[in-house]
């Protein structure tokens, strides 16, 4: 069976054979042809990120960035014990801002997402399409069933290193720090990943970055970034409490015993609040475009329901690691046991963990 353009290599093909697979199989065919064809446009504009560097014609801020990357990868092998593959040692340019586009939907009155399942990866609550009209498309179809959804463009693109994940253009533009935290984070799903327990992989995610971008800072950066980095982990942590505090609200209304009328009208005041709120968080225009996109639309259970995946175990993780004294190798097999466990009694270790004041504070001294 072809599902891909006869303009893709004999190599790629046998490539999106293996994404098909990997993804789940030849069920709902034209999701997956997508996926398949949106891969293997990234294979087919790969470039060694050397040769880029090494391009007299090569635009100077892309090289900068290039080896910059170069620098960042060598640190996290080096220092966090990431793994040493081929992952992010090539470059492509996709042409566009993002690399894929995400779909969350949720019930009217819950905010319990909609989950999706693949054979590696387990069930995640998005789907992901290279394509924003394709993502658009399904978004409505499922707007017309009823559901809350979201739509965002996402610049990070990765298979968990099934592929060589390349650099690509849209993380382009993002500070050093930034920079810091994409490539510890998306390294880190390599160590460890838990199918369908998505808070348990992103909170690990995040407690490596966060790790690693405190001694990145530590032993190459200057004090301006220190302090633009302790800002926006600041900032942050405003916004998630707010959303927390949200959500808790949200989720009362719709367990009470108000009519589905009454809970809309009550949804409809919180989530202007919320908009209120967050608008009131932001006093820096000069880094406030992120919220303003966010600000900017139309407010639903779907933008609430993940809002805790990312930051809800990292004081855990953290404090795990203080444990192995600061030894990655020892935290990741922690890490690992912990992921062999039953959901159940994973969750209840995770969160019966003493943090020892780990949560205090993600900034940086």
């Amino acid at each position: 069976m072809t599902i891909m353009k006869r303009t893709v290599s004999s190599k790629s093909r046998l490539i999106a054979l293996g994404l098909t697979v990997w993804l789940g199989g030849c069920a709902n065919l034209g999701y997956y042809a997508q996926a398949v064809d949106g891969h293997s446009n990234i294979r087919n504009k790969i470039r060694p990120i050397h040769a880029v560097i090494a391009d007299p014609d090569a635009e100077p801020a892309l090289k900068r960035s290039l080896a910059t990357i170069v620098q960042l990868r060598e640190f996290a092998i080096r220092n966090l014990k990431l793994p040493d593959n081929q992952s992010f040692t090539t470059y492509a340019d996709l042409g566009r801002r993002y690399a894929i586009w995400n779909v969350s939907a949720t019930p009217e009155l819950s905010l319990h997402p909609e989950k999706w399942c693949f054979v590696a990866v387990g069930c995640v609550s998005y789907r992901g399409f290279f394509s924003e009209t394709e993502a658009n498309r399904f978004a409505d179809d499922l707007r017309k069933k009823g559901y809350d959804v979201s739509v965002g463009g996402v610049r990070t693109y990765s298979t968990l290193g099934w592929f060589r994940d390349p650099i690509l253009n849209t993380f382009l533009g993002y500070s050093d720090t930034e920079l810091a935290q994409l490539i510890f984070h998306e390294l880190a799903h390599q160590v460890v990943y838990v199918r369908d327990d998505s808070t348990f992989n992103e909170s690990f995610a995040t407690a490596v970055e966060l790790e690693g971008i405190a001694h990145w800072l530590k032993e190459h950066g200057t004090e301006k970034q220190r302090v633009l980095f302790n800002v926006g982990q600041e900032r942050k942590a405003a916004s998630a409490a707010l959303m927390v505090e949200y959500r808790k609200r949200l989720e009362d209304l719709y367990a009470s015993d108000e009519s589905d009328d009454e809970k809309r009208a009550g949804k409809a005041r919180l989530f202007a609040e919320l908009r209120e709120q967050m608008s009131s968080l932001v006093t820096d225009k000069t880094k406030a475009a992120a919220y303003d996109r966010w600000l900017a639309q139309h407010l639903n259970n779907a933008h609430l329901a993940s809002v805790s995946t990312y930051t809800q175990l990292v004081p855990a993780f953290r404090a795990l690691l203080a444990q192995h004294e600061g030894n990655m190798d020892r935290f990741y097999e922690a890490v690992r046991a912990l992921g062999r466990l039953p959901a159940a009694e994973r969750a209840a270790l995770l969160h019966g963990m003493d943090t020892g004041g780990q949560s205090a504070s993600n900034t940086i001294p």
